[in-house]
């Protein structure tokens, strides 16, 4: 055990960096609303959409980067492949507008 102390310390000493997790960054479908409206993410970071609604809603992305289609009280997740800000929307409510920001 105390091995596994001395080793560990050593890579923190000398700098070896250790990568960070991806995160999940959740987006749900209520009031055929997406909330929140606005998003913030990084390459690698997988989005969750929660359809809290009884309506099946999509995730349409308008560069076409992704068409994520959620029936009622369902959940879809997606891995973020590459930056940029992609503004979104519901093909069958397209009052319901989103942006989401990925950064690298």
């Amino acid at each position: 055990m105390a091995v596994l102390g001395l080793a560990v310390l050593g890579l923190a000493v000398s700098g070896i960096s250790v990568p960070a997790r991806a995160a999940t960054i959740q987006i749900s479908m209520q009031d055929l609303e997406f909330v929140p409206a606005a998003a913030s993410a990084k390459v690698g970071d997988t989005v969750e959409w929660v359809n809290k609604d009884i309506f099946v809603h999509t995730a349409t992305a308008r560069n076409g980067d992704w068409d994520v289609t959620l029936p009622p009280k369902k959940t879809v997740r997606l891995v973020l492949k590459k930056a940029g800000t992609i503004d979104y929307f519901c093909r069958f409510h397209p009052n319901m507008k989103a942006t989401l920001t990925v950064a690298p």
